[in-house]
């Protein structure tokens, strides 16, 4: 994935979103934008910036709300789609498989196939690319307090050049957690880097959880 750096918005929210990791726009394919939100410094005038600079890569924040950074007079700018539906993450015809065999570092590809057969083996189904640069399994309907409505998956991965983002944060993990190993939690993600050092059947537990919620 190309190196894009962050795009100009406010002094507080760029040192939160380096503090946290995200050094160049890339970073943030995929990223929940409450955890975002969920950062000090980061509101909605810089998470209308960052829509805007991501956009132009084909890429989209995870779980947006249109309407939080819209421009005066509710005009969603950067937002695909029109109407009450307005998803900014949707499914591809490009090919999971493909797409993991085609990732630039060997790590992200040993990773990627192993989270391919697990992911596989605990869902039963068949992964799909939700935008770019995630790993997709199932399909779920959610409305906003806003009236807005989108689709997402209910699971899935997204192998990082940082690390392997695991989208499997539902109720009731915190004990599976203190369990699995080195790992950071987002908002609605988990950021891994090295699998060996997991237990692995607690990482099992956390895909069927996410998968059965």
């Amino acid at each position: 994935m190309q190196s894009v750096p962050l795009p100009r918005t406010s002094a507080p929210a760029l040192a939160a979103l380096r503090a946290a990791g995200y050094h160049d726009l890339s970073a943030l394919d995929g990223v929940s934008m409450p955890e975002l939100l969920a950062l000090h410094g980061v509101g909605p005038r810089a998470i209308r910036a960052l829509r805007l600079a991501m956009t132009e890569h084909g890429w989209a924040l995870a779980d947006d709300d249109p309407t939080v950074g819209a421009a005066p007079g509710g005009v969603v700018e950067g937002a695909r789609g029109t109407g009450r539906n307005d998803n900014a993450t949707t499914v591809t015809d490009v090919s999971p498989e493909a797409w993991v065999e085609s990732l630039p570092t060997p790590r992200q590809v040993e990773q990627g196939r192993a989270m391919l057969k697990l992911f596989g083996e605990v869902t039963g189904e068949r992964p799909a690319m939700w935008g770019p640069s995630m790993v997709g399994y199932g399909h779920q309907h959610y409305v906003y307090e806003s009236g807005r409505e989108g689709d997402s998956m209910r699971t899935g991965f997204s192998p990082r050049a940082a690390n392997l983002v695991l989208y499997v944060i539902s109720p009731g993990v915190e004990d599976l957690l203190k369990r699995l190993g080195p790992h950071k939690r987002g908002v609605s993600c988990l950021y891994l880097t090295r699998l060996d050092r997991l237990d692995q059947d607690v990482l099992r537990d956390l895909v069927r959880n996410a998968w059965e919620s």
